[in-house]
């Protein structure tokens, strides 16, 4: 367990082996694969231990950065590269982001707002190489409807804080995704009411 005077996320700690055990697949062999939103480095710390074939590029915006600079210490894993400062919403993302063969966010795309979350899916577009795989974990609606009760009630009390953000329809992210050449091809319910989306960019016009 991360030490006490490190900030910490019980979520990260309760899904990680759950997201491991559905994004181990996708990514074999010696690739590269930028995290989005890193900030407490419990996932990419514990991926990077569990992936030693995969090389780790964790990120978070520019104001989270020394939280993330802080969980990192300590750690001296080899495939874990430097962190960088991302904004999704930048037109040039940071250099090394260019050409990962994967991408990994996790509960990111409902604290953003909008117009971030279209930001991502461009930026990803632009960055990840033909036939790389996006997983995004967290909750989303489906035909906008929420599919628990908990889930309406954890986006009324996000909405509170802020209007701009809130879980996400389904539909739409999806539609974000294929604007960008990339076709889903998971879809995995997961505990807590959460969902990893698999996307693979499209080698070709006709894949």
């Amino acid at each position: 367990m991360m030490p006490s005077d490190k900030p910490f996320s019980q979520a990260c700690e309760n899904n990680k082996r759950f997201i491991l055990d559905r994004i181990f697949d996708q990514f074999p062999g010696e690739c590269s694969v930028l995290e989005i939103g890193s900030r407490t480095a419990q996932h990419v710390t514990f991926f990077a231990y569990m992936m030693p074939q995969v090389r780790w590029l964790p990120s978070d915006i520019p104001e989270n950065m020394v939280t993330l600079m802080r969980c990192l210490e300590g750690h001296t894993y080899a495939n874990i590269a430097a962190p960088v400062a991302l904004d999704v919403t930048q037109a040039l993302w940071p250099p090394g982001t260019a050409g990962v063969d994967g991408i990994f966010t996790a509960n990111t795309l409902h604290i953003m707002p909008w117009a971030a979350v279209e930001c991502f899916f461009q930026g990803v577009g632009r960055v990840l190489r033909p036939g790389g795989k996006l997983c995004v974990y967290g909750p989303f609606k489906y035909a906008g409807e929420f599919t628990t009760a908990s889930n309406a009630q954890f986006d009324a009390s996000l909405r509170s804080q802020d209007p701009a953000s809130g879980l996400r329809d389904f539909e739409r992210v999806v539609a974000l995704a294929e604007a960008q050449s990339m076709q889903l091809v998971a879809d995995h319910a997961m505990p807590a009411n959460n969902q990893l989306l698999i996307w693979q960019v499209r080698k070709s016009a006709n894949d």
